[in-house]
């Protein structure tokens, strides 16, 4: 069984409180890239991390940076993808490595990469999960405040119904707009998606070094990457990007019992030290 970290409600609701309390706690994602284990020694070591997918590397290059976080005494969270995995055998396997290294946690999605054998999408994963009988205490799933390319609306909402009996919270994708987000929030609680929500917010950008990121984590290219996600095509002619406004424009949300926002994911673009900059910022903006 999973259990549910820490929900909202026993957060501290002043908004300025409850925004610190979230930014002390965010998780840094990084991407299994070369440079990534050595970026992640800008981190003090208490920073929980999370590790992407990679459709070009696979799920054994997650779960070797997961490994090597570890090392350095990160608490690190692989995100499984379904389609990285060929069969059950498979799943079993990654589970095997997991556990002989102690990670608690695991965020499960379905995955951009093609489908490469017998699990299908993030609710097999799950279920294929449950039948190993995985170590995991905690395990995360993803939620769409804009919405998805190619799934509509109401499978989303559907599927976070379909996978919350296997999870423990939920974690967004990356955002720029406060105000979908609030909406998506105000709307999948009324539809009885319970699970505690851990916002997504796109850490300080250098444009161009995220450009030639995504051509290297096998998302077809910067031009499809910024197709994918619009919301950066705003941003491509500036030369950087922080998420104060968007943070401070969440600032209600977070603090809303109702809305059980119960943390921060940062996505780091493994620009690690800029992301670390920023949190140490906030943190005494917000003391």
């Amino acid at each position: 069984m999973v259990t549910e970290r820490r929900p909202a409600g026993d957060l501290d609701r002043d908004p300025r409180r409850t925004l610190r309390a979230v930014v002390q706690d965010a998780r840094f994602e990084l991407i299994p890239l070369r440079s990534a284990i050595e970026r992640a020694d800008a981190l003090p070591t208490t920073i929980a991390t999370t590790v992407t997918a990679s459709p070009s590397h696979g799920v054994e290059a997650t779960i070797e940076l997961c490994e090597g976080l570890i090392a350095r005494g990160h608490p690190a969270t692989p995100h499984l993808a379904a389609h990285m995995f060929r069969d059950v055998a498979h799943v079993r396997e990654i589970v095997d490595r997991c556990r002989a290294v102690g990670i608690e946690e695991a965020f499960v999605i379905g995955g951009d990469g093609r489908d490469r054998g017998e699990v299908h999408d993030a609710l097999a994963l799950l279920r294929v999960l449950e039948e190993v009988g995985h170590p995991f205490e905690r395990i995360g799933i993803a939620g769409y405040p804009e919405g998805h390319p190619t799934i509509p609306s109401d499978r989303l909402d559907a599927s976070l119904l379909e996978k919350q009996p296997f999870s423990s919270y939920l974690t967004t994708q990356m955002s720029f707009d406060a105000e979908a987000i609030a909406a998506w929030i105000r709307r999948i609680r009324a539809a009885g998606v319970t699970l505690p929500i851990h916002i997504g917010l796109p850490g300080p950008l250098e444009l161009r070094r995220l450009l030639r990121i995504a051509a290297r984590i096998g998302v077809g290219g910067s031009a499809r990457y910024l197709r994918k996600n619009r919301q950066l095509l705003g941003f491509v002619f500036r030369r950087s990007y922080t998420p104060d406004r968007l943070l401070r424009a969440l600032a209600g949300t977070i603090a809303d019992r109702a809305a059980n926002v119960s943390g921060l994911h940062l996505f780091t673009f493994n620009q690690v030290e800029a992301a670390a900059d920023w949190r140490a910022r906030m943190l005494e903006e917000l003391r």
